[in-house]
């Protein structure tokens, strides 16, 4: 741990509440880097020089302090973290009057160089704990055991059972979204602790990624336990905070590899869900995820087009359409699609019959209402 001028401002300001004399803060160099009297910074202190060389405490009289360069009447300690000498804090004064104050200004100072240090520990493993986070989720120069080792250091458990969820915050009452609504999710997902991996994987598309623990069961992973907890998430938020969130799970894959194959099912289903619930999950969606792949193979893309293209063609007002969307939204249930569309049993039938006029497929069998269904998921 090494004195910085932040940390020597500090220990000078909240010494000096304390007592009304002023205090120095002197590097490992005897090297004034905080005072109460701003004219002494960045002065050598021969007087603090000593007290580290020797580690001891050093007092020093008026008369003394004109045989010395840099000094001026009064007491300094050493400043000791980890068993080491990493600096001096003095008091200005008649020895006499400020040595009441000596232990007292030491304590004080080494209690806000233990707190910073535990601070940069922290966002220390803060920052790589996110780093190892993205290097799961992503193609990675890492090995297993290298990955391994890392979170070994930073004492993760990379053998309990994840998945990879993606929370991507909206806005909410016209609030324009930064880096610090991100951040505050970040943190509503790390506490209270629930061994959480989290790492804001986008701040373009203002995502976050969680690898969440999960709860194995004999027929999968428990997915009630984590929509109780993604509910009380939705809670949190909307009581403290000026934003919105909609989240995708994705599926468990074992081992470690698996990680990012649960991302990409997560990520593929945030992309790709066409629902209007702030809860995606990768099991509900699995269909359309799939086939959204074909999007990018063209031949295959247009292949599926061909029939809607017919459709289109042979009903430009759109109904033919809306009509087989619906039916198949509502799992090819007569009852429930005309009662959405607000026809008749016949005009449904009418519709249906249209739609295999002029496309040739056959809506009860099973190959063309197959073939029918990927269209429209292929052509949202």
């Amino acid at each position: 741990m090494q004195l910085t001028t932040v940390i020597a401002k500090q220990i000078v300001e909240r010494s000096m509440k304390i007592i009304k004399h002023s205090v120095n803060v002197m590097d490992e160099y005897g090297v004034i880097i905080g005072s109460g009297d701003l004219s002494r910074l960045n002065c050598r202190h021969e007087g603090a020089i000593l007290a580290i060389n020797e580690n001891r405490i050093v007092e020093i009289d008026h008369a003394t302090a004109q045989q010395l360069r840099g000094v001026k009447a009064g007491i300094n300690l050493p400043i000791i973290f980890q068993n080491n000498v990493i600096g001096v804090v003095g008091i200005s004064g008649k020895p006499v009057d400020i040595q009441q104050y000596g232990e007292l200004v030491k304590m004080t100072a080494e209690l806000i160089i233990e707190q910073a240090a535990l601070m940069t520990e922290i966002q220390w493993s803060k920052r790589h704990k996110e780093e190892l986070v993205l290097q799961l989720i992503q193609p990675s120069d890492l090995n297993t055991q290298q990955l391994y080792s890392i979170a070994e250091r930073l004492e993760l458990d990379l053998n309990q059972p994840r998945i990879a969820t993606i929370i991507k915050v909206d806005s909410f009452n016209g609030e324009n979204l930064s880096l610090t609504h991100l951040q505050k999710l970040v943190h509503l997902l790390e506490y209270p602790e629930r061994d959480n991996l989290v790492a804001i994987s986008s701040v373009t598309l203002n995502e976050v990624v969680v690898l969440k623990p999960i709860t194995l069961t004999d027929t999968g992973w428990n997915r009630s336990h984590e929509e109780k907890r993604i509910r009380q998430l939705f809670q949190r938020i909307s009581h403290d905070e000026k934003f919105t969130i909609k989240i995708a799970l994705g599926d468990y894959f074992p081992n470690l590899e698996g990680l990012s194959q649960s991302y990409m099912t997560a990520k593929a289903t945030m992309n790709t869900a066409n629902s209007k619930s702030r809860i995606l999950f990768y099991q509900d969606n699995v269909l359309p995820v799939l086939i959204d792949g074909l999007r990018s193979d063209t031949w295959r893309s247009q292949q599926l087009a061909l029939p809607l293209k017919k459709i289109l063609l042979a009903d430009t007002k759109g109904s033919l359409l809306k009509t087989l969307r619906t039916f198949f939204i509502h799992n090819c249930d007569s009852a429930q699609t005309c009662k959405i569309l607000h026809i008749h049993r016949n005009t449904l039938r009418y519709r249906l019959e249209r739609i295999e006029k002029e496309t040739g497929l056959n809506i009860n069998k099973i190959n063309d209402i197959t073939y029918l269904y990927l269209a429209i998921l292929a052509n949202k």
